[in-house]
């Protein structure tokens, strides 16, 4: 779906959509596993330079690897957004090294004659994904000596903590 600033100027536009997994491409270890529900609306704000706002609600299930076991984890987002796009800097501002007032750092940029809705729900799943994947906060993870997932199965590995200070005399002793 794509929002226009020419039908913007016109009205406020009501968006509600669903839409299927591989539709919207998030990065290469995240998959949408159900449909992405998303409702909400689009305006013009008035007495802006084409600053557009865009708030609503979504819900979609990601799925992707724990970064701990490797093992395939459920991720639901669901929650409000208010978003807020601008065109990039006007043609006579000089290009380079701006600064920045507070909350600009919150507005994101269109290029063009609009936005399309499928690129703001992707870039807000992106950022509403946890930094760290982990399937559940007891995941014991891989072991680092044998490799065995530790959450199906223990090993009987022990990691033992190197000491670099005797690291140059085992040198002259393997000598």
């Amino acid at each position: 779906m794509y929002f226009s600033v020419q039908e913007l100027e016109q009205r406020k536009i009501r968006f509600e959509v669903s839409i299927p997994p591989g539709e919207i491409e998030y990065d290469k270890n995240l998959r949408q596993t159900g449909p992405l529900h998303a409702d909400g609306t689009v305006e013009l704000l008035g007495n802006t330079l084409g600053e557009i706002r865009v708030r609503g609600h979504l819900k979609v299930e990601i799925e992707g690897d724990c970064d701990r076991c490797l093992e395939k984890a459920q991720f639901p987002i669901g929650s409000d957004f208010d978003l807020f796009y601008r065109p990039p800097q006007p043609a006579g501002r000089p290009a380079g090294e701006v600064e920045l007032h507070e909350g600009e750092a919150e507005i994101g940029f269109y290029e063009g004659g609009g936005l399309h809705l499928n690129d703001i729900l992707r870039e807000y799943v992106l950022l509403s994904m946890p930094m760290h994947l982990v399937c559940s906060e007891a995941c014991k993870g891989i072991c680092p000596v044998c490799g065995q997932n530790r959450n199906v199965r223990a090993c009987a590995c022990e990691v033992k903590p190197v000491d670099d200070r005797w690291a140059a005399l085992k040198r002259l002793q393997n000598q």
